[in-house]
């Protein structure tokens, strides 16, 4: 019962922390915040976007071919930008990793491997972004509050809920997979370099995001604050990644002295220009579709010229 109500509680729960805001903050923050938004921040999403898509369909590729799957890098990257986009516009937040995941295994011939690839792949990405936020909140200027160490490991069991489905259903092999698609000295190199530089991009993103918003305070002061933001956005109570990403910026801009609408608005328009970023997403969907158009048409004209052979 609650594994099927689960993602309509998600998107409850989303929304009712975007309705406190408003009731608490106002409407404001989230109108100024999209206003904001000029040409020059556009153009930086889709730049940032370009490369984190990019070396995210790369690691892709390496985790893929660690399990004996062909991915060309090409077709990684329009499937990635497909699925950010899925991601971005539709309620769960992980459909477009589940249609990548299975279309990847049809076109493959092993379902299985296409969705464990995808599953591997995100949960490396995870490793690293929790690495990253460890060694800048180690070596970083302290936070003024305690929230630090709790958000990691809330946030680290957030993404090991990306194993939970597989784990329970075949432990042995998604090890034996890992240990051939990430934990490999051919895989380990790649997928750290193009883990820790998407988690640079994403933080890069806020940063514009922030300038967009107003927020004229060192990068060193809100670089802790970005790192703990992207943990909180792999929480699994989001609706395309808003919801615990505007209401931890809104508190922890207030508990650093700064204006908790300030927070807010940075979070909103980091949300829409991840959405900008994952735009080229569109014109994947578009060709895939006519495509897959120009198939259904080839087939009718096919089974019309044998039916006319046939009668004739």
């Amino acid at each position: 019962m609650i594994r099927r109500m689960w993602p309509w509680l998600r998107v409850l729960v989303a929304v009712g922390i975007l309705a406190v805001l408003v009731w608490r903050l106002g409407t404001d923050a989230f109108l100024d915040g999209v206003r904001s938004i000029d040409p020059p921040a556009v153009l930086a999403a889709l730049g940032i976007g370009l490369v984190t898509t990019g070396c995210s369909a790369w690691r892709w590729c390496v985790v893929a071919r660690g399990l004996g799957l062909r991915l060309p890098l090409r077709v990684a990257v329009a499937d990635y930008y497909r699925a950010l986009l899925l991601n971005a516009v539709l309620p769960a937040g992980v459909l477009g990793d589940v249609h990548r995941a299975v279309s990847h295994g049809h076109r493959s011939g092993d379902i299985g491997a296409g969705v464990r690839a995808v599953v591997l792949e995100r949960f490396a990405g995870q490793l690293a972004l929790v690495a990253v936020a460890g060694a800048v909140l180690v070596t970083g200027p302290s936070l003024p509050f305690h929230l630090g160490p709790g958000l990691i490991v809330v946030a680290a069991l957030a993404g090991l809920s990306l194993l939970v489905p597989a784990v329970r259903r075949a432990v042995l092999a998604l090890w034996r997979d890992a240990r051939r698609g990430v934990f490999t000295l051919r895989a380990a190199g790649p997928v750290a370099v193009s883990s820790v530089v998407t988690v640079a991009g994403h933080l890069a993103m806020f940063l514009v995001a922030a300038r967009v918003a107003g927020a004229d305070v060192p990068f060193e002061t809100l670089l802790p604050l970005f790192v703990l933001a992207l943990l909180v956005m792999a929480l699994p109570v989001n609706v395309g990644g808003w919801g615990p990403r505007e209401a931890f910026l809104a508190v922890a801009f207030a508990a650093t002295g700064l204006v908790p609408a300030l927070g807010l608005a940075t979070a909103v328009v980091y949300g829409v220009l991840a959405v900008v970023a994952a735009l080229p997403g569109a014109l994947v969907l578009l060709r895939r579709s006519a495509q897959r158009r120009e198939v259904v048409a080839e087939g009718r004209d096919e089974s019309g010229e044998k039916v006319a052979s046939l009668v004739g």
